[in-house]
C-alpha cells in the first residue's frame, strides 16, 4: 500500500499548486498586457521605443525631460496601469511561491529558489509604488531585486528540479532561462547593449522570468491535484 501510495503522488500535485499557479499566471499576464496597451497610449514625440526607452518609462508619472538633465522626452498618461499591473504582479508572485512550494521537491534548493523569487516579487512592487521620477534609489532597488534574484531563483530552482518527475522537460528550461536572464543583467548593468539598444537589453534581462511566470502555471495547472485526506493510509 505504501509503494501505492508514493506511486499516486509522484505526478500529481496539491489542489493549493493550482491557486498559486492562478496568481502566477494571471499577474504575468496582467502586466505584459498592461506594458502593451500603456505602449500604445504613450504621447509623442518621440514615439515609444523599444530599444531606446526604459521599460520604467512607462510608469513615469512625469510628462517632460527625463532624465531632467538631457533632451530625452518621456510621456506615458496611463502610468498608473503599469504601475498598477507591476504592483499586483509584485504581490501575486510571493503568495503564488508559497501555494506552489509543495509541487517542488523538498529540499533546501527549492526553499531557497522560492524564497529568490518572493523577494522578487518584492522588488517589482518597489518599482511599482516608486516610479522612477518619484524616488530613483528605491526604484532601482527594487529593480535590481527583481531582475538579479528573480534569473537567479530559477537556476536555484532548476537545480531543485532534479529527480523529480513533475518537472521534466522544465529542468534545462529553467536553468537556461535564469543563465540568458544573468548574462543580460550584467551586459546591461554596464551599459553593453550590443545591437539591442539600452531598452532591448533590459527587456532581455526580464523577459526569462516573466516567461517563465507565464509558461510554468500552465506546465502546473495540467497536472492533475490531489487532496492528501482523500488518500489511502498506508
Amino acid at each position: 500500500m505504501a509503494a501505492s501510495s508514493d506511486s499516486r503522488l509522484g505526478p500529481l500535485v496539491h489542489r493549493a499548486v493550482h491557486h498559486g499557479a492562478t496568481l502566477w499566471l494571471v499577474g504575468a499576464l496582467l502586466l505584459v498586457v498592461a506594458m502593451v496597451v500603456v505602449q500604445l497610449g504613450w504621447s509623442g514625440p518621440p514615439a515609444y521605443s523599444l530599444k531606446s526607452n526604459y521599460i520604467s518609462d512607462l510608469g513615469n508619472t512625469g510628462c517632460g525631460p527625463w532624465p531632467s538633465s538631457t533632451s530625452a522626452r518621456v510621456c506615458s498618461p496611463w502610468h498608473d496601469l503599469f504601475n498598477g499591473a507591476i504592483i499586483v504582479l509584485g504581490v501575486f508572485v510571493p503568495f503564488g511561491a508559497i501555494l506552489c512550494r509543495t509541487a517542488f521537491p523538498k529540499r533546501r534548493s527549492s526553499a531557497v529558489g522560492l524564497g529568490l523569487i518572493a523577494v522578487a516579487g518584492i522588488g517589482a512592487m518597489l518599482v511599482g509604488f516608486s516610479p522612477e521620477n518619484v524616488n530613483l534609489t528605491v526604484h532601482e532597488t527594487g529593480a535590481g531585486l527583481a531582475f538579479v534574484l528573480g534569473n537567479l531563483a530559477l537556476l536555484v530552482l532548476g537545480f531543485a528540479m532534479f529527480r523529480d518527475t513533475r518537472w521534466d522537460g522544465y529542468r534545462a528550461y529553467s536553468l537556461f532561462s535564469g543563465l540568458i536572464g544573468l548574462i543580460a543583467v550584467v551586459l546591461f548593468e554596464t551599459h553593453t547593449y550590443l545591437a539591442l539598444g539600452l531598452g532591448g537589453m533590459e527587456r532581455l534581462a526580464v523577459a526569462p522570468l516573466l516567461l517563465w511566470l507565464l509558461v510554468t502555471p500552465i506546465h502546473l495547472l495540467r497536472i492533475p491535484q490531489y487532496a492528501p485526506h482523500a488518500l489511502p493510509h498506508p
